[in-house]
């Protein structure tokens, strides 16, 4: 093998701060990694697939939940996350874009607020020792989603 970039990084294993499941778009990038930061989140174990929270709260086939379950499995395992930072974002592409409501924020919004929560309850079902938050990460901020009381 030929070495193309030297850099030395610490080999000793972490504590993640936290799982962090998002989706894929570069429009996001910068503002999910300032927010975490914010958050005090300086050691995420990333999770980054098209669509984010989606392929929990309603993913296209089971293997699509079934492999974020695993990722999630591992980050436990390893690193020992508290909790999990659930992520949708406006105009994702695995939601049909903004089209898909009309062009409408608000009807969008309440679509990824929904599956937010939907997803969460995934998480608390399969891993109830680990702390679900949701956001929806719109082109104006980053939005917390509250979670419902039961009932």
């Amino acid at each position: 093998m030929k070495e193309l970039f030297h850099f030395d990084s610490p080999p000793e294993t972490y504590a993640a701060d936290a799982v962090v499941l998002c989706c894929l778009d570069e429009r996001i990038r910068l503002v999910v990694n300032k927010f975490l930061r914010r958050q005090k989140i300086l050691h995420p174990d990333m999770i980054v697939v098209a669509g984010g929270a989606k392929n929990l709260a309603s993913p296209r086939n089971d293997s699509d939940r079934d492999f974020i379950l695993e990722q999630v499995r591992i980050s436990i395992r390893h690193h020992q996350p508290p909790r999990i930072y659930l992520m949708t974002h406006s105009d994702c592409a695995a939601y049909g874009g903004l089209a898909a409501f009309g062009e409408d924020r608000s009807r969008e919004a309440e679509h990824h607020e929904r599956e937010l929560l939907r997803a969460a309850e995934v998480v608390k079902t399969e891993f109830p020792r680990l702390t679900p938050f949701c956001f929806f990460v719109a082109f104006d901020g980053v939005h917390q989603v509250e979670s419902k009381p039961a009932g």
